[in-house]
C-alpha cells in the first residue's frame, strides 16, 4: 500500500499537529516489511519564528520520503496564515500531480489542509482519511463575531460539507465534535482517536527537588491566542495572586502583544513572558513548576474541544489548574479528577482554584491515565484504522 500524508507541521515543528503525525509515523513504521510505503508533504518548520530553522527539503528513508515545502516568513495574523498555507497548498499540487498513491490521510485542525486532501483525494480518485483536531467553522463564528468577514462563513461551512462528504473515514480528536460532524455526514461511522502522551513524557522525573524561597510558580507553555484567551486572565490573576504566587508564560501567538501591553500597563511584575522553547528544555521548565495552568477563551466553540496540553500536564503529575469548561472539563473530571476546574475568563475562579491547590499538597497518583492515553498504544490503533479503510473510492456528493 501507497498512502499519502498531507500535514501542515511536522518536525521539528512544535505544536500537536506535529507530534500528533509524528507518532502517526512511528505507528505506521511496524507495517513496513508488509510493503507499505508513505509519503508525507508537510512544510519548512514555520510554528514560531523564534525556532524556525529550515532543515533537509527532501528525506528518503526507503519507505518514508518526506518532501518540506517552503513558505514565506509569517506571523500569527489571519492574513499570513493564510498566504502561507496557499504556498503550502500550490506546493501540493505540483507534487501531486503525478502520484500513484492508494489512500490520502489529511490531519487539519483549521480546515484547509483537510479541504486540500479532499481536492487532492477526488483529483486522484482515492480514499481519503480525515484526522479533524479543531471544528474550525465554530472557531472561526465566534472570531469574526461582530467582523465584516463573518460574511465569508457560509464560504467556509461549504468547503467543510465538501471536505466532510469527500472522506471515506473521518477520525475525531475530541468526542466533543461528534454531534457536529454527523449533522453533516449522518452516514459517516467516526472513530475517536484523542491526542496522548508522548514518550518523552512517560519516562522523565517531573519531581521539583529544591524547595527555595521563591513563590510558588505556576506555568503555562504553548500558544498565546485568542483561542487560550490568556490577555482575558492572566492580567487580572496576576494582580490577584500578587505576593501568593508568580506565572510564567512560555509561548507565542496572535495575541502575545496584546497580553504584554497589559501587563506593562498595569506594572505587573509577578508574570515572567518567555518566547517558545524547544521540547528538551520544556521538560525543565515543567519540573520547575508547582501548579500547571490550562485556559481556553469562553467562547461556544471551545465548548467541545480536548486541549493536547491535558495530556501533557497530568503525564507530569504536578498539580492542575484549569479554566475550561463543555467537553473538556467533562474529560478533566472523569480521567484526572484532582484537577482544579474553574470558568473560562473567571479571575476570582480562577484564583480559588490556585488557594485551593496551594492549601491542599495531597499525593497525585496519575499511573492509570498514562497508561490509558499513552500515544504510542493510541497511534497503534489509529494506524491499524487507516490501513484498514477499504480501498476504492467512496466519495459523497
Amino acid at each position: 500500500m501507497k498512502l499519502l500524508i498531507l500535514s501542515f507541521y511536522y518536525p521539528p515543528d512544535l505544536c500537536a499537529g506535529s507530534f500528533r503525525t509524528d507518532a502517526l509515523i512511528k505507528a505506521l513504521r511496524n507495517y513496513r516489511s508488509q510493503g507499505l510505503e508513505v509519503d508525507v508533504l508537510t512544510t519548512q518548520p514555520n510554528r514560531y519564528s523564534e525556532l524556525a530553522t529550515a532543515v533537509e527539503s527532501d528525506e528518503d528513508h526507503g519507505w518514508l520520503r518526506i518532501k518540506r515545502i517552503d513558505l514565506p516568513a509569517h506571523q500569527s495574523g489571519m492574513k499570513d496564515q493564510a498566504k502561507a498555507f496557499v504556498s503550502y497548498a500550490k506546493g501540493v499540487r505540483a507534487l501531486t500531480k503525478d502520484g500513484d498513491w492508494d489512500m490520502v490521510f489529511a490531519t487539519s485542525s483549521r480546515l484547509m489542509t483537510a479541504v486540500l486532501g479532499a481536492y487532492v483525494s477526488r483529483r486522484l480518485g482515492l480514499p481519503l482519511y480525515l484526522d479533524i483536531r479543531d471544528i474550525f467553522t465554530d472557531t472561526m463564528r465566534d472570531v469574526l463575531k461582530g467582523s465584516v468577514l463573518r460574511q465569508i462563513l457560509p464560504v467556509f461551512r461549504w468547503l467543510e460539507r465538501y471536505t466532510f462528504k469527500t472522506a471515506t473515514r473521518i477520525n475525531v480528536v475530541s468526542a466533543g465534535f461528534l454531534n457536529h460532524v454527523r449533522r453533516i455526514v449522518p452516514e459517516q461511522t467516526c472513530s475517536v482517536f484523542t491526542n496522548g502522551i508522548d514518550s518523552d513524557f512517560l519516562t522523565t522525573n517531573f519531581h521539583k527537588d529544591t524547595v527555595g524561597d521563591d513563590l510558588p510558580l505556576i506555568l503555562y507553555a504553548g500558544n498565546i491566542g485568542e483561542g487560550q484567551g490568556m490577555h482575558r486572565i492572566i492580567p487580572d490573576a496576576a494582580v490577584a495572586l500578587a505576593g501568593q504566587a508568580r506565572l510564567r508564560i512560555i509561548g507565542d501567538g496572535g495575541r502575545l502583544g496584546q497580553l504584554k501591553s497589559a501587563l506593562v500597563s498595569a506594572d505587573i511584575t509577578n508574570v515572567d513572558l518567555r518566547p517558545p522553547v524547544p521540547r528538551s528544555a520544556l521538560l525543565n521548565e515543567y519540573r520547575a513548576a508547582d501548579i500547571l495552568f490550562l485556559h481556553l477563551n469562553d467562547h461556544p466553540a471551545f465548548l467541545k474541544v480536548l486541549p493536547s496540553k491535558i495530556f501533557e500536564y497530568a503525564a507530569t503529575g504536578k498539580p492542575i489548574v484549569a479554566g475550561v469548561s463543555g467537553y473538556a472539563a467533562e474529560f478533566l473530571r472523569k480521567e484526572v479528577p484532582d484537577a482544579q476546574i474553574f470558568d473560562p475568563c473567571d479571575v476570582q475562579g480562577m484564583v480559588r482554584a490556585v488557594t485551593q491547590v496551594l492549601t491542599r499538597v495531597i499525593p497525585i497518583d496519575r499511573n492509570a491515565f498514562c497508561a490509558t492515553f499513552d500515544r504510542t498504544t493510541i497511534m497503534d490503533n489509529m494506524a491499524a484504522d487507516i490501513l484498514r479503510t477499504p480501498y476504492g473510492n467512496t466519495h459523497n456528493d
